[in-house]
């Protein structure tokens, strides 16, 4: 579904991918991972169309992307679920998801009742302003809001950070749900390797923004993979 060749990608005159080919198959979680500073961030930013890439190819079922900006992108079937979250903070929780109707057509401007199946949390909440939840509730709220706008590749940048663990295990038994529907693919960008292991198919492991290996999960142990991320 989601097909990356021989991305570069520069901020000025530094350099920060070099060469980056990345693939995310529909009904899989893909994980990419590696140590803080690697360029994991501006690999998503680059595919989510936040910021143009230098060179190479973007392509959603076989359609070139080509430089795309982030609202092409998102009408192409590109979800980002961005590191911090991002949430509206002084717009209620209704109102955070309804944002995700920029990029659809008037016809479908409708919030699925599965997005509340998913986080039955957020369905409580929907007069409650986006500030006002925590920081697990807002975590909840952006993969919403990125539901909303029906991706093919959803794109989730270090969605466990900062939260407790019982709403870690909610988001990673909503991922394997999305996963196992099997109509869209997941890409994982994930420093909790315990929550990427358990949900990842495949694993691309960046390192000094290269890809340095390309696993598939069943081939490789996670305390393997965790020695490999530390050398």
């Amino acid at each position: 579904m989601l097909e990356i060749q021989n991305l570069d990608l520069k901020y000025g005159q530094s350099q920060i991918l070099f060469d980056v080919s990345v693939s995310a198959k529909m009904g899989e979680i893909t994980t990419l991972m590696g140590n803080n500073g690697v360029g994991k961030t501006s690999f998503l930013k680059a595919v989510a169309g936040r910021h143009p890439s230098s060179s190479g190819t973007i392509a959603i079922d076989g359609a070139g992307l080509g430089r795309a900006t982030a609202f092409d992108a998102a009408r192409c079937g590109i979800a980002y679920v961005p590191q911090g979250r991002e949430v509206f903070p002084m717009m209620s929780v209704r109102e955070n998801l309804e944002t995700g109707f920029a990029c659809l057509p008037k016809s479908e401007h409708v919030i699925p009742e599965e997005v509340f199946m998913l986080f039955p949390v957020l369905k409580d909440m929907q007069t409650r302003r986006g500030g006002d939840l925590s920081g697990g509730q807002q975590q909840q709220l952006a993969i919403a809001r990125a539901l909303i706008t029906r991706p093919k590749v959803l794109l989730l940048d270090e969605p466990t950070e900062g939260i407790q663990p019982n709403v870690i295990q909610q988001i990673g038994d909503a991922l394997v749900t999305l996963r196992d529907r099997g109509d869209m693919a997941i890409l994982l960008v994930e420093q909790n390797a315990d929550f990427a292991y358990r949900l990842a198919d495949r694993i691309f492991v960046m390192e000094r923004g290269r890809i340095k290996d390309t696993l598939v999960k069943s081939d490789i142990s996670k305390d393997a993979l965790l020695e490999l991320l530390s050398l």
